[in-house]
């Protein structure tokens, strides 16, 4: 491949695994106007589950007699495992599969468990709350060898292995966009449908949706539950990608500060804007990193630094003078223009007839 290839290949994988976080945030704050600033506990969550559960599995039925242990004999386990995965297709696309559907049952099991802080606690409190929560597994993933391997990670097999080569960074990318597909039609749906107009009930006069006789409280838990197990999938793509789990690859800076970023920029309360504004702002980033050596001579400070400047700068002028995000939420129609039309039309003529 060409290094634009390699490029936008890779950028194209960035932004997939973003849109997936973004969109899972968006539905949790967006439409259901629930402030989770824990976003990282579900990323995160999901890619632990990837990192401690189906190797372990894999070598029981693999290599039942091979008498390695996943995590002390992380290095040889991963070797064996790849050996498989390399000659057969079928196995790999199985542990996929049985990955991706565990971390994102991981995801809703966090998610409930974030649910019940959701429940008594609003605003400000909330946020911190669950922030605090993103914490508290972080730090327990990074000190609990046992568990990923402490703060040194563990390696996990590539269930890509079978494609090989150049191909293996575009059959990522396939695979991550194919996701970002599937939620995105997923969320459509649901926001759509009668729950998607309780959950705008909710965000936007709880106290009313409680009186016309929705339970404000079980929304709150499926909406957690739901957004976590979308972002725990996330979170498991992003292993796969790296082949690797640690706890110190994930941060609230990257995982949870950066996709309110993208929410905010691209417009809450609007699948098209999470998209939009994860695309922009991986994008920019992106070509910052690429580019910064060449403000070097002209900023006063490390180009480190610039990332970060530009990328705030960007996100208050945003807040300025589109409040509402690139792309601002519309109201959803729950019939077609046609039949809206005929509607009123026909309301009318009876008013006039009476």
């Amino acid at each position: 491949m060409t290094i634009p290839e390699v490029f936008f290949i890779d950028l194209l994988t960035i932004v997939g695994l973003f849109v997936i976080i973004s969109m899972s945030l968006n539905l949790e704050f967006g439409y259901a106007g629930v402030p989770n600033f824990g976003k990282l506990l579900a990323v995160a969550g999901g890619a632990f589950f990837v990192g401690a559960v189906p190797g372990r599995i894999m070598m029981f039925i693999l290599s039942p007699g091979s008498g390695l242990d996943f995590v002390q004999n992380n290095i040889e386990a991963v070797m064996l495992l790849n050996q498989v995965f390399a000659s057969d297709a079928l196995a790999s696309i199985i542990y996929l599969v049985f990955s991706l559907v565990g971390a994102a049952v991981a995801g809703g099991v966090l998610g409930y468990v974030a649910s019940y802080p959701a429940i008594r606690l609003r605003g400000d409190y909330l946020a911190i709350t669950l922030l605090a929560m993103a914490e508290i597994l972080r730090v327990i993933a990074d000190n609990w060898p046992e568990f990923i391997g402490g703060s040194m990670g563990v390696r996990i097999p590539d269930p890509f292995r079978w494609v090989g080569g150049e191909t293996r960074a575009l059959a990522v990318a396939v695979t991550i966009l194919a996701v970002v597909a599937i939620v995105f039609v997923y969320l459509e749906l649901v926001l759509r449908s009668p729950l998607g107009r309780a959950l705008r009930a909710m965000r936007d006069e709880e106290l009313s949706a409680e009186v016309y006789g929705k339970d404000v409280a079980r929304l709150r838990t499926k909406t957690l539950m739901v957004g976590c197990a979308i972002a725990a999938v996330g979170g498991a793509l992003y292993s796969f990608l790296t082949a690797s789990v640690s706890a110190r690859d994930f941060n609230r800076v990257t995982h949870t500060f950066w996709p309110w970023v993208m929410v905010i920029v691209g417009g809450a309360g609007n699948n098209v804007g999470a998209l939009v504004g994860a695309g922009i702002f991986v994008t920019l980033r992106k070509f910052i990193t690429f580019y910064k050596s060449y403000f070097e001579p002209f900023v006063p400070f490390d180009v480190v630094w610039l990332e970060y400047l530009l990328l705030g700068l960007a996100l208050i002028v945003v807040l300025l003078y589109r409040p509402e995000g690139l792309v601002p939420e519309r109201p959803t129609k729950t019939l077609r223009r046609k039949e809206l039309l005929e509607i009123a039309e026909r309301v009318r003529s009876e008013a006039s007839s009476k």
